[in-house]
């Protein structure tokens, strides 16, 4: 590579790339979407790969716990066999899973991992920055916005004697409308 920015000419050595490509590069998401394409299939019926950028999420899901740790384990296996086939690794220190269970059910401790490390258990998630509790209560993602529908609410409170009708509505689309509706898809079928 050659750099010249009025200034004396740097120069770096050639060197060969084996995989991957410079962090930041423009090419660097299209090739990385085309790279895990693939990844969707590794799936069964009993279960679900979610992609979105570089977040990965699986949904396994089956009412008989001992053949939902099989399908678990047997998951585990495949994507452990995918990302080591693509000489990509699973980072078991960024990775866990959560049961849904409700009032009555308590969740099964599933032994599942890769090597001698095991997944851990987890009882809250962010899912594309939405809070997941695995009672699917909406406590720990109403907590947070109600402050801000409340500083939304007396903003246009405030500028409400100063702006039209339609410049509110603008207004309240962006600031109130906005934080309301945010991962509505998960938590109900609400329409504002």
């Amino acid at each position: 590579m050659v750099l010249n920015n009025n200034s004396p000419v740097s120069r770096s050595n050639w060197g060969e790339i084996t995989h991957g490509v410079p962090q930041g590069s423009i090419l660097g998401p299209l090739l990385f979407l085309l790279y895990i394409n693939d990844s969707s299939q590794i799936t069964n019926e009993n279960s679900k790969i979610i992609l979105y950028t570089d977040d990965t999420s699986l949904l396994i899901a089956n009412p008989n716990p001992t053949n939902f740790e099989n399908n678990v384990n047997k998951i585990c296996q495949d994507i452990n066999r995918w990302f080591n086939t693509n000489l990509l690794s699973l980072n078991l220190d960024k990775t866990h899973y959560m049961q849904f269970i409700n009032k009555n059910s308590s969740p099964t401790d599933l032994n599942t991992g890769h090597g001698n490390k095991k997944i851990a258990n987890t009882c809250t998630t962010k899912f594309l920055g939405l809070p997941l509790e695995n009672t699917l209560s909406w406590k720990t993602h109403i907590d947070p916005i109600v402050p801000k529908l409340s500083s939304a609410t007396f903003a246009i409170r405030t500028i409400k004697p100063f702006l039209s009708q339609d410049s509110l509505k603008m207004i309240f689309y962006s600031y109130f409308h906005s934080i309301m509706t945010y991962g509505i898809i998960f938590w109900g079928k609400f329409i504002l």
